[in-house]
């Protein structure tokens, strides 16, 4: 095998002596100018994002950074840092736990929304019209609809915002029309309300972003990595080693609520 049949491009970045360009962008100039949502968004797509779409980007990051020490991801790296494992391997043991069950919900969310969406298009249907048949099929396979329902919030307040910020932005379309219509569709289906949650609300946001499914967990962990970091350091940090990390009984002792306001 010759030195040119292992030869391989990237479109990512370019690195030059005193010189790195991620996307054809200097990084000294994205800094300070950019945050750093936007630079995920331009790490992903290829394109900066306008300003709007950048602070909605960073709603979607900040939204799901941490849900508390009861998530599996949560449990898994404080019980890999109880066990003295130094604070990369028990982040990653965090990330490695985000997986179809747990994160998961927002790609599932989003094909069945682009299923919704294809359906009307072929069907010549109405958005309620085909939210409706999405909602039969999935009852009928007795699979549940992800990015509906919580285990703790009637109403997630997370969700509202990211609509309010992404109407705002002038990106809520299609997928958020859709979403919405899901979660009437599955309301009369059942005959009670499931509301949107954060993950379907994240869903409804990507998909008018033209973000492909696959790269949906990939927003849930970028996002829930700084969580994870502040768990593992709080593990060592206050806890005894080896110790038997109950899922549920624990409480909050951090600041009182405050505002921005």
């Amino acid at each position: 095998m010759s030195e040119s049949d292992l030869h391989w491009s990237t479109a990512i970045t370019q690195v030059k002596p005193n010189e790195v360009r991620l996307r054809g962008y200097r990084i000294d100039e994205l800094m300070g100018r950019v945050t750093f949502a936007q630079a995920v968004y331009l790490a992903l797509t290829g394109e900066l994002p306008s300003p709007e779409v950048g602070r909605l980007v960073d709603a979607i990051l900040v939204s799901s950074i941490d849900h508390g020490a009861t998530p599996p991801s949560a449990l898994a790296a404080r019980t890999v840092a109880s066990t003295g494992a130094p604070i990369n391997a028990a982040v990653a043991a965090g990330v490695l736990s985000i997986n179809k069950y747990h994160g998961g919900a927002i790609e599932g969310c989003m094909k069945a929304i682009r299923q919704a969406l294809n359906l009307a298009e072929e069907k010549g249907l109405s958005t309620g019209e085909a939210a409706a048949e999405i909602v039969s099929r999935y009852r009928q396979e007795k699979k549940r609809l992800p990015g509906f329902g919580h285990r703790i919030h009637t109403a997630d307040p997370r969700a509202a915002r990211l609509f309010d910020l992404a109407q705002e932005a002038g990106v809520a379309g299609k997928g958020v029309a859709m979403l919405k219509a899901l979660e009437s569709a599955l309301a009369e289906s059942l005959g009670r309300q499931l509301p949107i949650n954060v993950d379907g609300a994240i869903a409804g946001v990507l998909v008018d972003l033209g973000i492909p499914d696959e790269l949906a967990n990939a927003f849930f962990f970028m996002a829930r990595v700084p969580g994870l970091v502040a768990h593992v350091h709080e593990e060592q940090r206050r806890e005894r080693p080896m110790r038997r990390i109950h899922p549920t009984d624990h409480d909050y002792d951090g600041p009182p609520p405050r505002s921005l306001d």
